[in-house]
């Protein structure tokens, strides 16, 4: 983070933070600073020669600023820590990543100083080697085995808590415990970042710090950053010197080190002056992470400066990142039975809307005797929803020409979402939406979903009512105090810390994160009916179609295909009537005639049990079963035995058939129309037919096909094949026919859920592919192995 544009440049907490005028300002990550307990040395890590160092390094190795500047590390720290770390860089995973290299003395170190612990990362393609005093004289004989025991009976203590209050006291407890500071908090951050202290462990002499509230300014936006970043902040001393690196700036790069994750960090001025107007002169601070949100924090305080050694901060450390995976759990527990009562309202809700089969249904009551519906689940005063510009609402809620004005609000909130707008949360309606003032009574509080996906789509909106509320600040939140210094007026931090209560108006329960995850469940439910639904009407409407073409096909065979042979039936009766009327015997001509009356009234009773047939197909449901399609083909085969034994047609099927969830009778039908195609039209001096399926490409449909080598179709009838009563030639011609078998074939075929096409070559022959598929999964087998 370069600092602001009215800092200097290159910065230095040490010379320059008297110039700060506003927290979000002050560049905390790049400070130019350490605290001056330890030493920090830079360097490029392939080359391992310092280029920045503190200017407290005499302190530690002897050596003047000159004299580590240029010089290789194992020159300044000794061969077996330069080698250590030129081991972990060659490892890896040092980016962002602080890692313990050792404990070791360094050449020129007093001889009564205590051994130094050598940490190193990388950052911004630096290595970053700090050194710290271990620390283990002055903390007394725990061990590290001591921390880790302590840490395995902590896990087990957080996992046992059945409430998130009871979580959040016990990582306090053990936090206090293991560091032996004076007072270990969880302080939990708002949706405005105001904060409130949710647990507080503390030495028995000391005030609890339970349920006071820090306004957002408190930790400033730059603050929040780098927790969102680290894993554990020391400062064992509030009131100890900075010290400068030299120099400032890279010399290679040029920038400011970013020092993000550095334990020895110079701390903001604000920041300082802030603990020394509390009485607290040692912070350890550890983040609490919700889904890679900064939920909360973990505080601890002491009231003289003490020392925090890496195993130390380590053990803290690693608390914090359990509490961080657990904190999702700990919630989870202590609202396990509301998030089940949510789930069962709204699975109730959403069978009865999906058995109703409209959006709309979900604001009724699903259980008439209990008259249970939504309120019933998400806790509110009133629920809307709004459904193609008609408002549907339960309880208390604001009007519908309030909810209309809300609603174009809510959709441009929607609209700036960067994450898809399912979703817009607020607990103060009022200060965001300035009309939702006038009804604070019903809805300071909303939990609004998007419930389709078009711009100005339908929506389902929670209300809380206004819910008075006193805050326990510690100190007065409005109180920022400017100072002025050498370079003018500068903030300076509170210095009252004393209770400062405040009553709230215009505030709702805040909604919990139970009952943000339950509305997003319920809108991805309702999302997928309404999907379910405009499938559902899809297939209708294109049912529609289909009965559309259907019918004027009928119309066309009742016009055209019906007509000619009554034309021709009327015709011959005629003239038959005119012979009997002049008293003319029946001769050769007259019985002619009477023949072809009989030959047209057999083709119309043909037609017309073919049009019954193929409309009684769309009205007969199917009775899906397990069928083995070689039983069918033979049993179709036999239906044909007359007509196949005289035409001589050899029937070649090459492998055995599978079994396949379908109709057995329809499928035989589909079979039987093939074959008996394949007979009829087929010219050559030795016919073959071949039935069979294609091997599957994944998990696509089965193909099956019916091979001829018949007189095949030419190019120009392709179009036609499968209309009804379509015959492609002479009406006599192959042994006649309705010319209806193949749109009852892919009637049925459609029916299955498959579909139909056709190769064919004039004179060659034809090939007929098809699929079946059940409505759901089904189980396809090979019945012979």
């Amino acid at each position: 983070m370069n600092p602001s544009a009215s800092l200097p440049f290159p910065y230095s907490i040490k010379r320059h933070a008297v110039s700060v005028a506003h927290c979000d300002d002050e560049p905390v990550s790049t400070p130019g600073c350490i605290q001056s307990h330890g030493m920090l040395l830079v360097m490029d890590p392939a080359a391992l020669i310092v280029t920045q160092v503190s200017d407290n390094c005499a302190q530690w190795t002897s050596r003047p600023v000159e004299q580590v500047l240029g010089v290789a590390l194992a020159e300044v720290l000794g061969t077996t820590a330069a080698q250590r770390i030129a081991q972990l860089v060659g490892i890896g995973g040092l980016e962002g990543n602080p890692t313990y290299a050792l404990t070791a003395r360094v050449p020129g170190m007093p001889a009564d100083a205590e051994p130094l612990d050598i940490s190193v990362h990388l950052a911004g393609g630096v290595l970053i080697v700090e050194l710290e005093p271990t620390g283990r004289d002055r903390l007394g004989p725990l061990s590290e085995r001591d921390y880790y025991s302590r840490v395995k009976s902590t896990m087990a203590r957080l996992r046992a808590s059945v409430s998130l209050a009871a979580f959040c006291q016990a990582i306090a407890d053990e936090v206090r415990s293991t560091t032996g500071l004076d007072r270990a908090m969880v302080y939990r951050f708002h949706a405005d970042d105001s904060g409130e202290v949710v647990a507080d462990a503390h030495r028995p002499d000391l005030h609890s710090w339970f349920g006071l509230r820090y306004p957002a300014s408190d930790i400033p936006k730059p603050a929040r950053e780098i927790f969102m970043r680290i894993g554990v902040r020391p400062l064992p001393d509030a009131r100890g010197e900075l010290c400068e690196l030299v120099p400032l700036l890279n010399p290679v790069s040029g920038a400011p080190l970013d020092m993000t994750h550095c334990a020895l960090r110079g701390a903001s001025v604000m920041y300082t002056e802030y603990l020394t107007n509390m009485g607290v002169a040692a912070t350890l601070t550890m983040p609490i992470l919700r889904d890679g949100v900064l939920w909360g924090l973990i505080v601890c305080h002491h009231y003289t400066p003490t020392v925090m050694p890496y195993h130390q901060r380590a053990a803290a450390e690693f608390i914090g990142q359990v509490a961080s995976l657990e904190i999702t759990g700990a919630e989870t527990r202590e609202h396990a039975q509301y998030q089940a009562r949510i789930d069962a309202v709204h699975h109730g809700v959403m069978t009865h809307a999906a058995i109703r089969g409209e959006v709309t249904a979900v604001m009724e009551a699903f259980d008439a005797s209990e008259r249970c519906g939504l309120l019933d689940g998400i806790e509110a005063g009133g629920v809307a929803l709004r459904h193609h510009d008609q408002w549907l609402t339960s309880g208390q809620t604001p009007s519908v020409l309030q909810l209309q004005v809300l609603a174009g609000w809510v959709h441009q909130q929607l609209a700036r979402d960067g994450h898809g707008g399912q979703l817009v949360v607020t607990g103060a309606l009022g200060s965001l939406f300035a009309p939702a003032a006038q009804y604070a009574d019903v809805a300071s509080g909303m939990l609004a979903i998007a419930v389709s996906r078009s711009v100005q789509g339908d929506l389902l909106l929670w209300f809380r009512p206004e819910q008075k509320q006193v805050f326990n600040w510690s100190g007065n939140p409005y109180d920022k105090p400017l100072t002025t210094g050498p370079n003018g007026a500068r903030l300076t931090p509170r210095h009252s810390f004393d209770l400062w209560q405040e009553e709230v108006r215009g505030r709702a329960m805040p909604w919990m994160p139970v009952e943000i995850d339950a509305a997003r469940k319920l809108r991805q439910w309702i999302a997928d009916m309404v999907i379910s639904r405009a499938e559902q009407l899809d297939k209708i409407n294109g049912d529609l179609v289909r009965s559309n073409d259907e019918l004027d096909a009928f119309a066309y065979v009742a016009g055209h295909d019906l007509k000619e042979p009554l034309r021709g039936i009327y015709k011959n009766a005629y003239y038959l009537k005119e012979e009997a009327d002049a008293g003319r015997l029946l001769g050769e001509a007259g019985s002619e005639r009477l023949d072809t009356v009989m030959r047209l009234t057999l083709r119309m009773d043909n037609l017309l049990d073919s049009l019954l047939n193929f409309a009684r197909i769309g009205r007969i449901g199917l009775d899906y079963e397990e069928v083995d399609l070689g039983t069918v083909v033979a049993e179709a085969l036999d239906m044909l035995g007359a007509r196949l034994s005289v035409s001589g047609l050899e029937v070649r099927i090459p492998r055995s058939l599978p079994v396949l969830a379908c109709d057995r009778v329809r499928v035989r039908e589909i079979f039987a129309n093939l074959i008996s195609n394949a007979l009829k039209y087929n010219d050559k001096a030795a016919p073959w037919l071949e039935i069979g399926y294609l091997d599957r490409d994944g998990t696509a449909p089965l193909v099956f096909f019916v091979r001829d080598n018949g007189i095949g179709i030419e190019s120009r009838h392709h179009d036609r094949v499968f209309e009804i009563f379509k015959r492609l030639h002479p009406r006599d011609a192959y042994g006649g026919g309705a010319g209806a078998g193949l749109a009852v074939v892919r009637k049925l075929v459609e029916q299955h859920h498959g579909r139909i096409w056709f190769d064919a070559e004039p004179g060659i022959g034809a090939t007929f592919y098809f699929t079946l598929e059940a409505p759901g999964p089904a189980a396809i087998r090979h019945a012979h192995g």
